[in-house]
């Protein structure tokens, strides 16, 4: 019987494989999954000749939008992008809560330390104003873990967030400003700070709000408005449950349960471990839904596994967490 039982711990242990765990998990999905498994099949690929993570297929992102894409009936709750008008948006089928919750909070502390150390404030409008946003899920989250009390989300309170900031700058409270960019953009130009006790990170996305610009110019003006030397990024999306950061210039991390791959523009099955291309993904959290994805942004993998996003492909819609076009 195919079964997939690694948790959380493991993928921390010293003698973790993820090449192992990711093998393990593709054969169940393409036994569990209908949806992963037809696709596999459509393509004319045996299954018993995938024998390492660069033979895998990923499943295109689009697919989260056409399909029920998932192992199990049960689901404890669906995340919905949030897409531009006219374009249907992706559902995602979320077997286990337990499951983001455990990924995000792990994967926040490798990267930053307990989230509860920090005020948490969260400046995400266009997630706010709608339902199923797996970001404000984590934002939340995160709020409700931080030991601080005037952690909470901000819509348009511009003026109450500039207050909170100086006010944390004071005190010297470790501070995490979380934000889309055209709300952090919106900020920055019409408030002058100079924070040395605040992360400041960009969840990406202009949703419309805004023409897109390149990330160094998106960076520079953060950077500028907030009195910050850098600018840290969030990269996640609707179909994935894990997340990577970047803790200044763009540059890209993993933890050890989610991997980045690179795929060829013109041969969408040929895929790397370094260079330039389509980014592929592989999930671990992503166990019940499909961790292998296709998505249609454009990256640069370095040998290390660190990675840059460098847009996405135009014929795309513009998601939320996309960060810039080309």
């Amino acid at each position: 019987m195919i079964n997939y039982s690694y948790r959380f711990s493991d993928y921390l242990a010293p003698d973790f494989s993820f090449e192992k765990a990711a093998m393990q998990l593709f054969h169940y999905q393409y036994t569990k999954n209908p949806v992963y498994q037809k696709y596999v099949n459509d393509l004319g690929i045996d299954q018993k000749r995938i024998r390492t993570t660069s033979d895998i297929p990923f499943l295109p992102v689009e697919v989260f939008k056409e399909k029920a894409v998932k192992t199990s009936k049960e689901t404890e709750i669906i995340f919905t992008s949030s897409g531009t008008t006219g374009f249907q948006t992706s559902r995602h089928y979320v077997h286990d809560l337990n499951l983001y919750e455990q990924s995000f909070m792990k994967c926040f502390e490798l990267f930053y330390g307990p989230v509860d150390n920090y005020c948490v404030l969260a400046l995400l409008p266009g997630y706010l104003e709608r339902q199923g946003s797996s970001l404000i899920y984590m934002a939340d989250y995160f709020i409700k873990q931080s030991k601080y009390k005037q952690s909470g989300f901000y819509l348009y309170e511009h003026d109450d967030l500039e207050k909170v900031l100086k006010h944390n700058e004071q005190q010297n409270i470790p501070t995490l400003l979380l934000g889309v960019t055209f709300a952090l953009l919106d900020f920055a130009e019409t408030n002058q700070l100079n924070l040395k006790n605040t992360i400041v990170m960009e969840t990406g996305g202009m949703k419309g709000r805004r023409k897109e610009i390149i990330r160094e110019e998106v960076h520079e003006i953060l950077k500028s408005g907030f009195g910050v030397q850098k600018i840290h990024s969030e990269y996640g999306m609707t179909e994935l449950l894990s997340q990577a950061y970047s803790q200044g210039e763009g540059l890209y991390s993993t933890p050890p349960w989610m991997k980045v791959f690179v795929y060829d523009f013109y041969n969408p099955l040929n895929t790397e471990t370094v260079g330039k291309g389509g980014i592929n993904i592989i999930d671990l959290a992503n166990a019940h839904s499909c961790p292998f994805i296709q998505t249609r942004d454009i990256g640069e993998l370095f040998p290390d596994g660190t990675f840059q996003v460098l847009g996405r492909f135009d014929q795309s819609d513009i998601r939320g967490c996309n960060l810039m076009v080309i």
